[in-house]
């Protein structure tokens, strides 16, 4: 699996250093500060997929003496630091486009500015697709952030377009407030990655729907009563479990310890997600 995630990741980076240099180049010629603004967006897309791969590779380490319940969490990191980068970012080019308008700089863009943006829309759009389809089927946080990160570029450049055009038709504040709201864009969705993130590395427990899920397996296992409790944390990309199921007190204990493997195993093999989960038997 991790070479099918690390794969998705280099095809993305090839798109995003063309879409970069590209963007850039035109933005200069065109005299596109919204242009420049999505090129040097496209650029951190490069940044945080290098990213990406790096933390594919190392959360698929082995556990080891020094990290006894392995590696997941790396990726957590990568997706932080990938948060950060967006961030940062973000704010450059708002304070750029700022400055520009308070010091009354204005340049009005050429044509080819606006045959890169529907390049860059479509191109980004599908690029969006192509990776969030990966990331919930390998189930990867920083494939996610990554796909919106696609879908941050492929918004932004919706905005750069609508920028250059109207700046092109004499409104010559559009193409700088296009650039400080693409700006905008990329730091709100940096803090929305960065709090998923921080959420994962806290141990928060996993969504109502997958608990929903989870119960309904446990209870479709022969044997078992009900559920007395049940705990979930997500660790990285995995989910760690604690449950205690009730079961007739006047079973023996082999049957006890058959029915708690059985709800062991079937909630293992309905969420691949899972990597450890610890079964109790209470008597009723």
């Amino acid at each position: 699996m991790k070479n099918k995630l690390i794969r998705v990741s280099i095809i993305t980076l090839i798109v995003n250093i063309f879409l970069s240099v590209i963007k850039v180049i035109a933005g200069i010629i065109g005299k596109s500060t919204a242009m420049i603004s999505d090129g040097i967006h496209s650029f951190s897309d490069i940044i945080s997929t290098v990213i990406v791969i790096i933390g594919l590779k190392l959360s698929n380490k082995k556990a080891d003496k020094l990290h006894q319940y392995g590696h997941e969490r790396i990726e957590n990191v990568a997706t932080i630091i990938l948060s950060f980068l967006l961030f940062s970012t973000g704010t450059i080019i708002a304070f750029n486009g700022i400055k520009s308008i308070n010091d009354k700089v204005f340049l009005i863009p050429t044509n080819i500015t606006i045959l890169i943006a529907i390049m860059s829309i479509i191109i980004k759009e599908l690029m969006y697709h192509y990776t969030i389809y990966a990331s919930k089927k390998y189930n990867s946080d920083a494939l996610k952030a990554d796909a919106w990160h696609h879908r941050s570029d492929a918004i932004s450049s919706i905005v750069s377009l609508i920028g250059i055009y109207f700046t092109i038709k004499g409104f010559v504040y559009m193409d700088l407030i296009a650039s400080i709201i693409i700006a905008i864009i990329i730091v709100k969705i940096s803090v929305e990655i960065f709090i998923e993130s921080i959420n994962k590395m806290l141990d928060t427990s996993c969504d109502k729907n997958t608990i929903k899920s989870i119960k309904k397996v446990v209870l479709n296992t022969e044997g078992v009563i009900g559920i007395d409790m049940l705990k979930t944390r997500q660790f990285g990309n995995k989910i760690y479990i604690d449950i205690e199921v009730t079961a007739d007190k006047n079973i023996s204990f082999k049957e006890s310890h058959d029915i708690a493997h059985q709800v062991h195993d079937n909630i293992e093999n309905s969420f691949e997600e899972v990597k450890h989960c610890m079964v109790h038997i209470n008597p009723k």
